[in-house]
């Protein structure tokens, strides 16, 4: 089954955290490149709703992200993984971009895209995003 919804991490993957709230280098082109592969995209973070919206503004504000990233789903979690369960019924249709290991849900380690921790001293030349899109387009064609 080819994968229809990116569920994406917010800290250490698209943003530095959610206190610096630093865009990683190429977010709004790796956001627009995603919306074409993916019929979904979805926020899957510990970080709150509201603070995710407060910090999206942001960035769609500064430039840094496209306009419709403000409104983008958000998913809820609690627990000590991600479960992609809670982003779709359906095994394999989604997968999960994020940083951090051991958020992986046990029994979804082929559908995590892992992308390099974006941290301090978050360098203008950081390339994890477009590793990750070469990762989530192998990622497509492998399951086409």
């Amino acid at each position: 089954m080819r994968p229809t919804i990116l569920a994406m991490d917010l800290e250490g993957t698209l943003i530095s955290n959610a206190v610096s709230q630093m865009p990683r280098p190429g977010l709004c082109e790796f956001l627009e490149t995603v919306n074409e592969l993916f019929e979904h995209l979805v926020i899957y973070t510990s970080v709150p709703e509201p603070a995710f919206r407060r910090i999206a503004a942001l960035l769609v504000g500064e430039g840094c992200a496209p306009a419709w990233f403000a409104q983008m789903p958000y998913t809820s979690w609690s627990g000590a993984t991600k479960d992609l369960q809670n982003v779709s019924p359906i095994p394999g249709a989604a997968l999960l971009l994020d940083d951090y290991r051991a958020y992986i849900h046990p029994g979804q380690e082929g559908c995590w895209v892992e992308v390099s921790l974006f941290e301090s001293p978050y360098e203008a030349s950081d390339t994890g995003l477009d590793v990750a899109l070469g990762k989530l387009r192998e990622c497509l064609t492998a399951r086409t």
